[in-house]
């Protein structure tokens, strides 16, 4: 296949083959070159590449609202007023996140909304016209039980269909909507909710993931009681067995209603609150692994805005298509997955495990269904590459005309195994983006072709840029990624933060008026990009600063292993040690033998100063709920900090793994000592 030598040169010798061209018939049809044509024929914009448009988006976002159609009222101001951070879009405009999410129930009620799969039993398909008279009947009983806008509707819930109708009864109504999956630990979910203090909790008692039962009841009692001023609990699937959540519920005052039988009028027309375009849609929350989650506003308007560019011109989704991404209710790709529905497009929701009863779990369920666009983290894809599972081969995905890698960088096997093993004729989009934005910032296009490790392109109306040490944008080199003018899903807030102080110091201490986001990235000349990793978690080796990401695609090659962490214990005025920490295939020991490879591998791919001082075994990297690697929590214990306060364990997907680094803290440290940052007898 053919090579970009220029990002060869730049990145390495694997980087920048070209796997896919868009063909002149996927041009053609692709949802972007319509909206090219729009403009050219509504505003007198031509846009002759995908370089030219991305120019012209950036200075120019009110499009986007017009070509869409969104339902709502406009208004005649223009579509932002002041710089960021404190940017307000569409003055005077109102609409409604549910209303645009619905519409199909009016033109095509027949439509399939909805296609539900669990690990077992037969998928479940609910219709345009079948989900809106669903979120009726919910609206109603949130009615009845006294939710107006403003107010806090929270879902304790695994990805299942009443899910999303719950978001959807709760937007239309304007209240606010916020959700964590049931692997929550409860003192995890009180973090969060307590916050917002939701009037109504809709909750399971239990689920099922791995083939395996879990019962919640206890959890679901201590939320409940951990939550003043709840009025209602709304059991899915049944009362629960025990008699923990009705005494925590009559303790607490709060109503136990089933969700079959709500209160209400039955049968009720669906009507909406048109709220202001930054009126509170939901809230999302950080990972809250080293303290209390930020919780973050997203509005309606820019929710609805965002989505449908970034899920109808970047990943070309559109009423014939069935949207897949592989999440829980606790990671925005669930509110993104929610997005589809902005498109017309058929959604399609997996309650279960991506490797039950095997690694091929989510390619089956993706022939079962018809997926036509499959979104999943990358490690699931390089867990696939390193099974050498041959998915395509065994499976009818010929439907599959698009896939999406978030989560953590794709490295370049990852981009082959996806060409090789599942189809040559499809969009492999690495995406990137965050909680913060509920969106991806980088990502694919059907203008421009797939390199491997390479994400296309920075996405239309998201000013990225890379920073240099003095805050100067650079080309071809690594820096802070920065967003230097305004997105309409940037937060409308955080949850008390009403000076929003802790909204500007999250975002813009570092660079005023430019959103710093946390990540090193490089910006290529073509305006392909690659992301590093966490820049909080960078690794500082000679002065040279480097991202973990190049470790662990180097590391995680070796077949015997299955995962790694590494972690500099460098700080100010002091260099530390650079620890790796492997996870091997069951049954594997780590020689002396294994050790030379890894030092091997390092300093012949990428160099002298990537080997590690230190390599150790484990049994697991500890990782959030939503699969990513811990490695700032890690790297603090090894500092010295007690594992208690580095990370909480109920924001963890296995905190069992995260006491085995105890025992490795710096003797040049004391505790004390860390909290300032400084050496012990400086």
């Amino acid at each position: 296949m053919p090579r970009d030598e220029d990002v060869a040169a730049l990145l390495g010798a694997d980087y920048g083959t070209v796997l896919w061209e868009p063909s002149p018939e996927v041009i053609e049809h692709a949802q972007i070159t319509r909206y090219q044509r729009w403009l050219a024929g509504q505003r007198g914009v031509a846009t002759g590449s995908y370089a030219e448009l991305w120019d012209w988006s950036v200075t120019e976002p009110a499009a986007i609202w017009d070509y869409f159609g969104v339902l709502g009222e406009r208004g005649t101001g223009p579509a932002l007023t002041g710089p960021l951070p404190d940017t307000e879009w569409y003055r005077g405009a109102t609409l409604n996140y549910a209303r645009n999410a619905l519409r199909m129930a009016e033109t095509d009620p027949g439509r399939v909304a909805i296609i539900a799969a669990a690990e077992d039993g037969e998928p479940r398909r609910i219709s345009y016209g079948e989900l809106a008279a669903e979120v009726a009947r919910v609206q109603a009983a949130l009615r009845e039980l006294g939710v107006t806008r403003g107010d806090r509707v929270a879902g304790y819930l695994p990805t299942v269909p009443e899910a999303l109708i719950a978001l959807l009864a709760t937007a239309s109504l304007g209240a606010i909507w916020s959700s964590c999956s049931p692997d929550f630990g409860p003192h995890s979910v009180l973090d969060r909710f307590a916050q917002i203090t939701p009037k109504v909790l809709v909750a399971v008692a239990g689920y099922r993931y791995n083939g395996r039962a879990f019962g919640r009841d206890e959890a679901l009692a201590e939320i409940v009681a951990g939550l003043p001023g709840l009025g209602a609990v709304i059991m899915v699937g049944g009362q629960p067995d025990g008699p923990p959540v009705t005494a925590a519920a009559g303790q607490a005052g709060a109503r136990l209603l089933d969700w079959d039988q709500l209160p209400g009028a039955a049968g009720g027309s669906l009507e909406f609150d048109e709220v202001p375009f930054g009126h509170p849609l939901w809230v999302l929350y950080s990972s809250g692994t080293t303290g209390l989650p930020k919780a973050i506003m997203h509005g309606h308007g820019g929710v609805v805005l965002e989505h449908l560019k970034a899920l109808s011109l970047h990943q070309d989704l559109g009423p014939d298509s069935v949207f897949f991404w592989y999440t829980t209710t606790g990671w925005m790709m669930w509110n993104y997955l929610a997005g589809g529905l902005l498109t017309g497009a058929t959604v399609v929701l997996y309650d279960g495990s991506a490797t039950y009863p095997g690694t091929d779990a989510l390619w089956r369920l993706a022939a079962r269904t018809g997926v036509t666009y499959f979104g999943t983290g990358a490690p699931y894809l390089l867990a696939c590459a390193k099974a050498g599972l041959p998915a395509g081969r065994q499976l009818d995905l010929s439907a599959i005309r698009g896939i999406g890698s978030t989560g953590s960088p794709l490295p370049p096997e990852g981009f082959d195994w996806v060409y090789r093993e599942v189809g040559a004729d499809l969009l492999l989009g690495s995406f990137s983006g965050g909680t913060d934005l509920c969106t991806g910032f980088v990502g694919p296009s059907p203008l421009l072709p797939v390199r491997a490790g390479i994400i296309a392109g920075r996405c239309l109306g998201a000013r990225v840029e890379a920073f240099d040490e003095s805050g100067k944008p650079v080309t071809g080199q690594v820096g802070e990624l920065v967003i230097t003018a305004p997105m309409p899903s940037m937060p409308v807030g955080f949850w008390n933060d009403p000076g929003r102080e802790r909204y500007h110091a999250s975002y813009f201490a570092a660079y005023p008026g430019v959103w710093r986001h946390g990540d090193w990235i490089t910006v290529l000349p073509d305006g392909g990009c690659v992301i590093y990793g966490r820049s909080d978690a960078t690794l500082n080796r000679g002065g040279v600063r480097m991202g973990t990401s190049e470790f662990y695609r180097v590391v995680e090659r070796l077949p015997e292993i299955t995962d790694s962490l590494v972690v500099d214990t460098g700080q100010l005025g002091r260099a530390g040690r650079l620890v790796l920490y492997v996870v091997l295939t069951e049954g594997g020991t780590l020689d002396d033998e294994l050790t030379g490879r890894i030092r091997g591998a390092l300093r012949g791919e990428l160099s002298p100063r990537h080997v590690p001082d230190e390599i150790h075994q484990v049994p697991g990297v500890p990782r959030t709920l939503s699969g990513k690697k811990l490695e700032v929590p890690v790297r603090k214990i090894l500092l010295g900090t007690p594992v208690a306060q580095a990370a909480d364990p109920d924001a963890l997907a296995n905190p069992e793994v995260l006491a085995l680094f105890a025992g490795q803290a710096d003797p040049a440290y004391s505790q004390d000592e860390v909290q300032r940052g400084k050496k012990t007898g400086d």
